[in-house]
């Protein structure tokens, strides 16, 4: 078995790039932070949540050897699809495969735990969400190593967690991070009712006689973004006689719902890779009454998807990976939508204007047209050309 170390750690299949990293500052001082905890901890009774590409699982379970992979092994959550296939290829490289067992959010993840190791999540919900679902299901003594980088932490992190632990302390920085330890639940009774479920929460929305619902981690919660308002605009011009629609990245299920209300004979699947994007769109789909017809799947883009199926793909893709600015999400999404399209299917695509995307979805895609623009966003429409008239 080859030796842990930081350095063997890849994002594949994930975006890599030179600005990309792995592994960084926060990883390492949750592990040095925790590691008295971890040794006294049995390995069933540690938990990793938002481990970005396998350090904390990976770094954990290396420090405990042989023992990590006693009763299953360590149990870690990650939220993008994307995160999950790098932390198995990772252990694969390391010889450590048998020591985790990646697991939804929730009761069968946290049962019991005794410590958990936590990289901060950006958002105060999504933080909310994880402090409180550790709060219902974990065990009374339960300790929370959460880490983070300190320009991405603020004063409302130790806020989030003082309103579920009794002692919320910050350590020292080290290298530009900083680690918050929480111990000591403050309620436990209700918490544990099932019936007293908080999340996902939801909101109409009378202007598009909508429900959305949201999980903590889901992008703009139950808001609807700026730009999948935009493209909701045009959505009556898409492929009319589509019989056949996804929702690319689906987010809370936004696009998918409506084209679904609007569209009573159209069969749509809505597609992320965000575990709490897909909870809250089955959610919205559901509160909405079109569950029989969306469908909704956890996917690296749509790497599920057969070749040329798709008559219609609505896409509102990121521009950024993680903190960092980066188009290489939305080009590989652009990419697949692509391969799913079927001859003379249309991909309509919402982009903040200044990354001009139009160049692309003509070289990925096909003839690509602007249908409108505003202040900030552009919509634009692009057509698969069918094989025969691509030879001509």
């Amino acid at each position: 078995m080859p030796p842990f170390t930081f350095d063997a750690l890849r994002r594949w299949p994930d975006v890599e790039a030179p600005n990309l990293h792995a592994v960084d500052a926060a990883d390492r001082l949750i592990l040095d932070t925790a590691a008295g905890a971890l040794t006294d901890a049995g390995a069933a009774g540690i938990v990793v949540i938002g481990d970005r590409y396998g350090a904390l699982t990976l770094g954990a379970a290396s420090l405990r050897g042989e023992a990590a992979s006693e009763s299953g092994g360590i149990r870690t959550h990650q939220d993008p699809l994307s995160g999950e296939r790098a932390l198995a290829a990772n252990a694969k490289a390391l010889g450590l495969e048998g020591s985790y067992r990646s697991l939804p959010l929730g009761v069968e993840l946290l049962d019991g735990a005794r410590v958990v190791l936590l990289q901060l999540p950006r958002s105060l919900a999504e933080l909310d969400e994880i402090a409180w679902q550790v709060a219902r299901h974990a065990a009374s003594d339960v300790q929370v190593f959460a880490g983070g980088m300190l320009k991405h932490m603020t004063r409302g992190m130790n806020e989030v967690l003082g309103a579920h632990f009794g002692d919320v302390s910050a350590g020292l920085a080290r290298q530009k991070a900083r680690v918050l330890t929480a111990r000591g639940l403050t309620a436990r009774g209700p918490k544990l009712d099932e019936e007293d479920t908080v999340w996902p929460v939801r909101e109409w929305h009378d202007d598009l006689a909508l429900w959305v619902c949201a999980h903590g981690g889901a992008f703009a919660g139950t808001a609807v973004d700026i730009g999948t308002r935009f493209l909701l605009e045009y959505l009556d011009q898409a492929a009319p006689a589509a019989r056949s629609a996804i929702d690319l990245g689906c987010g809370t299920g936004v696009l998918a719902t409506a084209l679904a209300l609007r569209r009573p004979g159209v069969s749509v699947l809505a597609s992320d890779q965000s575990a709490a994007a897909v909870a809250s769109a089955r959610a919205t789909v559901e509160a909405n009454g079109v569950a029989d017809r969306v469908s909704v799947v956890r996917d690296d883009a749509l790497s599920a998807q057969p070749d040329a199926s798709a008559e219609l793909i609505l896409l509102n893709p990121p521009f950024h990976v993680g903190a960092s600015v980066h188009a290489g999400v939305a080009l590989r999404l652009i990419a697949d939508a692509a391969r799913v399209l079927a001859p003379g299917g249309e991909l309509w695509c919402v982009y903040n204007s200044h990354l001009g995307y139009r160049g692309q979805l003509e070289a990925l895609v096909g003839p690509t047209r602007q249908v409108g623009r505003n202040a900030k966003f552009t919509v634009t429409v692009s057509q698969k050309i069918p094989v025969s008239q691509t030879a001509l």
